[in-house]
């Protein structure tokens, strides 16, 4: 059976646990340090701590969720994406991005897999596998912040945007933000930490309620229900109407703009009437529009708009007075876009094994 993962504990959980096997709650403290500031992958340098607790909590839990299956960086050497291999089998990947201004935001998965089913999302193609546990969430930043300071650098963003819907993970995904938050933890500040949703309304409405000040991304994608049917199934369940009024009670219950994301696809939503009725839909509303000329995945046949469509989508948003950029393509020559590494990976395993077969008949 495979040991519990040390990064599924709170603090006040590792220190109950500690007093379980009548050790002081301080040494929990102490744990916690080499856990999220020295950011340790191995219990036996825990020199603080007596060597008899070390080798107990290393025969009691494990450090390592993760075991590195494959890494790619971006030519430009601004993008490391990695694919991880949990101990059942499953794969999740998470990107580290660097950017002019010093910041050095981790893209971090909630899911293995996601039962959104986007269409034009290579995770949503693949389907759902299951949650992420919090410790598993965490742990991914954590990765990234050592990687960071071996370089003398310091994580200094995160992202909940990798494969999965935080929302659909909600107690995890909250508990690996506030961990991500805590200032004994990675000590990340809200305003640095932003969720992406499809748009999962009773749960946004909740997570209104949490009184962070998290940043909030809604990949919207369409501005009628007709077309956003097409492309983000949830819709169905919760139409737009839903959706914006959601939104709205986020936007007077936290006091934050939202972010909506737009990933232009040619001849699809990037034409002047989307623009427009996005436009007349997001008038007034406290938000900011990313868009995102599309990433191509194997599954969808859609392409990226061309930079004039884009330039023409953006004045008609500013006639409207709603404010939007275009985000920067990061890594796509590695495939940054979630769950492409893991479908090309398994792809080529896909193929090995089909050539074994062939050999083997």
């Amino acid at each position: 059976m495979t040991q519990p993962l040390i990064y599924d504990l709170s603090l006040d959980e590792l220190t109950a646990t500690l007093r379980g096997w009548g050790e002081p709650a301080y040494r929990a403290r102490q744990a916690w340090e080499w856990l999220y500031q020295h950011k340790v992958d191995d219990f036996a340098v825990m020199l603080n701590l007596p060597q008899a607790l070390r080798e107990r909590l290393a025969a009691e839990f494990r450090l390592h969720g993760l075991a590195l299956e494959a890494e790619q960086r971006s030519s430009d050497g601004q993008t490391v994406k990695r694919l991880w291999r949990l101990p059942d089998g499953q794969m999740i990947e998470s990107v580290l991005m660097a950017y002019d201004d010093e910041r050095r935001t981790a893209c971090i998965s909630t899911q293995a897999g996601c039962a959104m089913g986007c269409v034009f999302c290579a995770t949503g193609q693949m389907g759902f596998a299951r949650h992420l546990t919090a410790g598993e969430i965490v742990i991914q930043a954590v990765q990234f912040a050592r990687l960071l300071e071996a370089e003398g650098e310091r994580l200094s963003n995160v992202v909940l945007m990798g494969m999965g819907e935080p929302l659909h993970n909600y107690e995890a995904s909250l508990a690996a933000i506030r961990r991500l938050n805590d200032e004994r933890g990675l000590a990340i500040g809200q305003r640095h930490i932003t969720l992406s949703t499809v748009g999962l309304v009773p749960q946004l409405r909740r997570f209104a309620d949490e009184g962070l000040q998290v940043g909030l991304a809604i990949s919207l994608h369409a501005a009628t229900d007709e077309e956003r049917n097409k492309l983000l199934p949830v819709n169905r369940r919760w139409p737009l109407a839903a959706l914006l009024d959601a939104a709205r009670y986020y936007v007077e219950r936290v006091g934050r703009r939202i972010t909506f994301e737009w990933a232009l696809i040619a001849g699809e939503n990037d034409t002047v009437t989307q623009a427009e009725t996005l436009g007349r839909l997001l008038s007034g509303l406290k938000c900011h529009v990313n868009l995102i000329p599309l990433n191509p995945t194997g599954g969808y046949a859609g392409k990226p708009s061309d930079p004039a469509r884009v330039e023409a989508f953006q004045a008609v948003l500013r006639a409207y007075h709603v404010g939007s950029t275009v985000r920067v393509r990061r890594g796509i020559d590695i495939q940054a876009g979630c769950g492409q590494l893991k479908a090309e990976v398994a792809a080529r395993r896909r193929g090995a094994r089909a050539e074994r077969a062939g050999g083997d008949s």
